[in-house]
């Protein structure tokens, strides 16, 4: 065996603690559990976290309407109000509808939740699965909008769109790792900055025009060249900007599916920072395109389509939000840099709204097992980092494989955020048809459900009717993409859910076996630990292992991580009638491998001439896929206890049924066989 030498075992340790440097320099210092508490946030906080996706939208949905009624010609620009208004009354149904899920709710799943326990487990995953590819096409759609404005304002940094975009989202994923609340003062000013800043232009764009003085967009003296449209294809454009449009609803369900990160009272804090949102991205949207209209600008699919242009191949548009601020406040002027700054932050900053959804999703449906129980891993900052991690890889692969181009990425965006609205809502409606069948008297109240069963009636039937509207529309331009995803998620989502119910189905600890007798008094030197997370079939195995081992001193080792499972192993360990001595190691910071490395040294300190064993009990599995599922926490403690001197780990095997895999594949020879002439080592028949 190779023994690292003083200078290895030095170097080794310098780069350990270069790492735990960098690591807390990014993300800061850990925080203990019981500070849990003080990580949740009050409304003023809780809206730039929650809200600056559906906040942010406003600053491309209008963009997007109006861009696709021009490919009918400039006389379609006369259907905008229209449009806009079905957007706005859609939004408004929407939102009340999620203040009746938010107060009948509260857990955090959102329309998962609703569709769950309402529709089923099938209706469940095919919402989770919608609202994961909205989460992360939100983080792509929003930065690649960001950098449009950046782009907009600085045109010389063209070529690096894809770069900027990855470092955007890297910095975002950094910035949430430290935390909720850190995250929340991060983004709390860019967000209210943004608000204040398009509300002033619009104020001052509406004023000069009252006043006789509207201003002109740089893009009005453009005509446009219009497609030839038969009448199906008019009722069809006007439905696909009404589908753009609906972008604006994008990040309304991420409230409820925030509550527990809101202090107390939580079910009403999240009602009234859900009407704000609503209030406030209402009037913004309606305040651009009047604006918009007004000021004349021609946004145009491609810039070869605007009439005018001198060399169409090499102009550039600048986005909606640019040529508004260059009208109203003149190009280049200092509010205009303010404005597109602003826009920019807060469009980049949208993404955190998904960097909090997505996480909590995962965590909720890694609890149910519908999804690998390391994404309920609470990290060092209390936030789930795993899920943070797995979301924002997630979004660079998809804004490097679209170069981070809005227009691309639009298309297969908000199809997601519809499928979980319309379940979330025909959940609800089934919600309240339950309740009126349980009330049997009480007028009042039956009076009052009826008002909620209606509200989320109109809004199933609302929000139903607009994801096929967004099928249709969005379907050959890049939305087949999420139909195709969607099935591959949902599906596996529902595979780990069967394969974890069949592990636990296998591991169920029963009825136990006689304990046996106390072992014969040893000499002092020998103790055995066996480490124990609950009670079940390996755990229990590995403890008869120990006992039959006739150690002079055996106890059980639990590091509490959550104080629910302590409990609950305690009350098992209690009922099982089980001898042994159950120690608890407390955990303030989730961690299992310090307090466990803390206890035997200190226990090493006081014995030091007895040797320890600790006995871990590990799954043997026979599908590749199944080691993403099992043993990491396992194979950690290994890999710290093996630096520990003076002991010893015994791994206590437990061979699930796919284990039996193993044995039927060509045997292969071991390391160092085939240069001694061995030969294979036979397989093992099933038995």
């Amino acid at each position: 065996m190779h023994t690292q030498s003083p200078h290895e075992q030095s170097r080794r340790r310098a780069l350990d603690e270069d790492t735990r440097t960098t690591k807390r320099w990014i993300i800061g210092e850990p925080l203990p559990s019981d500070k849990l508490e003080g990580q949740l946030l009050s409304k003023r906080l809780a809206l730039p976290v929650f809200a600056s996706d559906a906040l942010s939208s406003v600053a491309y949905a209008p963009q997007e309407l109006l861009m696709i009624l021009l490919v009918g010609g400039l006389s379609f620009l006369t259907f905008a109000p229209w449009v806009a208004a079905a957007v706005v009354f859609l939004l408004i149904v929407v939102v009340v509808s999620f203040r009746q899920l938010v107060r009948a709710y509260p857990s955090g799943g959102g329309d998962y939740e609703v569709a769950h326990r309402n529709l089923g487990r099938r209706a469940g995953v095919v919402v989770a699965s919608a609202l994961l590819v909205d989460y992360v096409l939100t983080v792509a759609v929003s930065v690649a909008s960001g950098v449009d404005n950046i782009l907009s304002a600085v045109p010389e940094l063209g070529p690096y769109r894809v770069e900027h975009a990855v470092g955007c989202v890297a910095a975002l994923a950094a910035i949430n790792l430290r935390g909720v609340r850190e995250s929340s003062k991060a983004f709390a000013a860019p967000t209210y900055l943004f608000v204040a800043s398009i509300g002033i232009m619009v104020a001052v764009g509406l004023i000069r025009t009252l006043a006789g003085d509207p201003p002109i967009a740089e893009s009005a003296q453009y005509g446009v060249q219009a497609e030839s449209l038969t009448q199906a294809g008019i009722v069809l454009l006007i439905l696909r900007s009404f589908a753009s449009g609906c972008s604006a609803l994008t990040g309304v369900e991420a409230i409820s599916n925030g509550i527990p990160a809101f202090k107390k009272p939580k079910v009403r804090n999240a009602q009234q920072t859900l009407v704000w949102m609503g209030a406030i991205a209402i009037a913004l949207f309606v305040g651009l395109i009047a604006v918009a209209l007004v000021s004349g600008v021609h946004y145009a699919e491609d810039a070869c389509h605007l009439v005018g242009v001198a060399t169409c191949e090499s102009a550039t548009q600048r986005s909606l939000i640019a040529q508004i601020a260059s009208a109203t406040f003149g190009n280049n002027s200092v509010l205009f840099y303010v404005v597109q700054a602003t826009t920019a932050a807060v469009l980049l900053l949208a993404a955190n709204t998904a960097f909090n959804g997505f996480p909590m999703l995962g965590a909720i449906l890694a609890r149910d097992s519908y999804a690998p129980k390391a994404l309920n891993t609470r990290g060092d900052r209390l936030v789930y980092s795993n899920g943070m991690l797995v979301h924002s890889l997630s979004a660079i692969v998809l804004l490097v494989v679209f170069q981070a181009r809005l227009t691309s990425l639009i298309q297969l965006y908000i199809i997601g955020v519809f499928v979980s609205f319309s379940l979330g809502q025909i959940g609800m409606v089934v919600h309240w048809l339950r309740a009126l069948r349980k009330l049997r008297s009480r007028q009042s109240v039956r009076r009052v459900i009826l008002g909620r069963l209606a509200i989320n009636g109109l809004g199933a039937a609302m929000t139903a009717s607009v994801l096929v509207v967004v099928t249709v529309t969005k379907f050959t331009h890049g939305a087949w993409i999420v139909f195709a995803i969607m099935p591959v998620l949902s599906l596996g989502m529902l595979a780990i859910h069967r394969y974890y119910g069949s592990v636990q189905r296998e591991t169920r600890y029963g009825t136990v076996e006689a304990a046996a007798e106390e072992v014969a008094s040893q000499p002092v030197g020998d103790h055995a630990i066996v480490l124990m997370g609950i009670l079940q079939r390996p755990t229990v195995k590995a403890l008869d292992y120990a006992i039959a081992a006739d150690h002079a001193s055996l106890e059980a080792v639990h590091v509490s991580i959550d104080a629910e499972s302590t409990a609950a192993l305690q009350t098992a360990w209690v009922d099982a009638g089980l001898s042994t001595p159950l120690r608890i190691l407390p955990s303030p910071y989730r961690d299992v491998v310090t307090p466990l490395l803390r206890y035997l040294v200190t226990r090493r300190h006081e014995h030091p001439d007895e040797i320890v064993t600790v006995y871990l009990p590990q799954y043997i599995v026979g599908r590749w896929w199944e080691n993403l599922l099992h043993n990491h926490r396992a194979n950690r403690l290994r890999q710290k206890l093996l630096l520990v001197e003076g002991v010893s780990i015994t791994l206590v095997p437990w061979l699930l049924e796919s284990s039996s895999r193993l044995y039927r594949r060509a045997p292969r020879p071991l390391p160092g066989h085939e240069r001694a002439g061995i030969p294979l080592r036979p397989g093992r028949k099933k038995s």
